[in-house]
This record gives C-alpha cells, structure tokens and sequence, in this order.
C-alpha cells in the first residue's frame, strides 16, 4: 500500500486532513490536541506551533517549509502553507501572512467545481483570517480589502448555501466597525456596530452562534476610541459568555484597558493571562502571545 511505503506522505495528508478538514486554525488546533489526532502528522503540527508561541519563528517556518517542499499532494501542501501564514502572523508580519494565505486560497479555488460550498467557504475563511492578522498588525488598508475579498468569496457559495448571508454581512460590518474605530472614525465605527447588532437581529439561528462576538466588537470600537468605561464594561461581559472565556485576545484587550486607565496590577494579571492561554496557532493567539510577552518583560 502506499501509505506504508511513504510514510512521510502518509504523514503530511493526515496534516492535511486535520488542517483543511477543520473549519478555522482554532479548530485544527482542537482537533490536533485531540486524543484521536496522536500521530506523526499531529506531533509536526504541534512541535512547529510550539516554536512559533515561544518566539522562536524563524526556526518554526524552516519545519513548516519542510512540510510545504514534502507535501505528497496539493491538500497537503495547502496545510502546510496555511501554517506558515500562521507563523508570520506571530511577527505581526501581514504581508507574508497574505501570501502563504493567497496561496491556500489557491488550493480551494481548484476545488470550486467539486466541492463549491465548502471552496468558497474556505476560501471566505482564508481571505479573513489574512485581514485579521493584517488590523492587528496595523495595516489597515490591507486588512479592509482583505476583509471585502472574505465576503466576496464566501458569498459566491451556491445553493444549497451551507453559511447564511447574513453570517459574511455580520463578519464584514464587525469588521468595518473595527477599521473604523482604529481609524479614528467614530461616527462611522458605531453605524457598522448598530449594522452588525441589527443583523444579528434579524437571523436568530445565525445569532446563535455569532451572539458572543458583538460584546467585544462593541468592547474594541470604545478602547480604539478611549471610552475606557464601556470598553471595560463590555469586555468583561465578553469574556464571561459562554466560548469566550479562554480567548488569549479579549484578555489582551482588556489588559490594554486597565493600563490606560492606569490600573498597572489589573492590567498585568490580565496580560499574564493572556499570555498563557495563548497557545493556539491562529490570530488570536500571534497577536496576544508576543504582546503580552513584551508587556510582562519576558524577552
């Protein structure tokens, strides 16, 4: 058989399978810590994202490049090419984030005629996962027209549509409400938030499932814009919603919060905790892991 006499392909399309098959890197990350994921293909996965959460990036992305130089078929290699984004995005570097993303989104677009809800639905998650790292990162030109392609893709899935409209017209609006708020544009930043709370109101079954991010949309438009009250307010109410307890980024926003409004011992705590549940491979952890780093005095 030739999963037998290639093991190390054998390896890289498991990889693929845990990667490709999951809905986001979070939920690869679930996946991978699985009892039911203890094979090579795991073990590689994690021994290079635990390079990445300790710094140690550079020599993180020469094991992902093996991976990407070794992969037995195009699956594989977009997996691997997915955590290299990854990677780059613990260096806060968007541009490369971008391009190993673009080139996973490659993978799904040879993909569209055989499997179309679940390509362009990839391809929708791709495209905003490179946004994400690229608004954290601060480029935020980038990460708008990062953020438009995300809808645009993910819209083009056919009927039977397995991902509601409404769920890219709520992403794209707490997006928009994001960019604007960092921009300084207040008035713009609470229109997409009112937009994002009337579409969550107007698809239950979608609200549901997306209900738990508005609080920290609404926690981030007011730090970006130093209502320092409600940002507190709302992140605290964030974090302690069901699912968002254990997100390394909302207890990296609300140690920022403390600290502006000089609460020194608060802020610490809360970026000490960040830091440590930051040990996932996906955005929230590449931003919160090394900010938290260097606010604690850890390099």
């Amino acid at each position: 058989m030739p999963t037998l006499q290639h093991p190390r392909g054998a390896t890289l399309r498991a990889l693929a399978a845990v990667l490709l098959g999951a809905p986001s890197l979070a939920a690869a990350q679930d996946r991978v810590s699985s009892p039911a994921a203890a094979n090579p293909a795991a073990a590689a996965l994690r021994d290079a994202s635990r390079l990445d959460t300790e710094g140690a990036t550079s020599q993180a992305r020469v094991r992902f490049q093996q991976l990407i130089d070794s992969a037995p078929d195009p699956a594989a290699k977009a997996a691997a090419q997915r955590a290299m984004a990854m990677s780059y995005a613990f260096d806060g570097d968007c541009v490369n984030t971008v391009r190993y993303e673009q080139m996973a989104i490659a993978y799904w677009a040879t993909r569209e005629a055989a499997d179309p809800q679940n390509a362009f639905y990839q391809e929708g998650e791709l495209a905003n996962e490179a946004a994400r790292v690229c608004i954290d990162a601060g480029n935020l030109d980038v990460a708008e027209r990062w953020y438009r392609a995300g809808y645009a893709l993910g819209l083009k899935e056919p009927a039977p549509k397995t991902h509601a409209k409404s769920l890219w017209d709520f992403r794209l609006a707490h997006a928009l409400a994001r960019l604007a708020a960092r921009r300084g544009q207040q008035a713009e930043a609470q229109r997409q938030v009112a937009a994002a709370r009337a579409i969550l109101a107007g698809d239950s079954a979608m609200a549901a499932q997306q209900a738990r991010f508005f609080p920290s949309l609404v926690g981030y438009v007011a730090l970006s814009t130093d209502s320092l009250q409600t940002a507190e307010s709302e992140l605290t109410r964030a974090i302690a919603m069901p699912g968002n307890a254990r997100d390394p980024f909302l207890h990296c926003l609300l140690a920022m919060t403390e600290e502006k409004l000089g609460r020194a011992e608060r802020a610490k705590a809360h970026y000490q905790q960040a830091y440590d549940l930051a040990t996932a491979h996906n955005p929230p952890s590449a931003f919160a892991r090394p900010y938290a780093r260097r606010k604690l005095g850890l390099t």
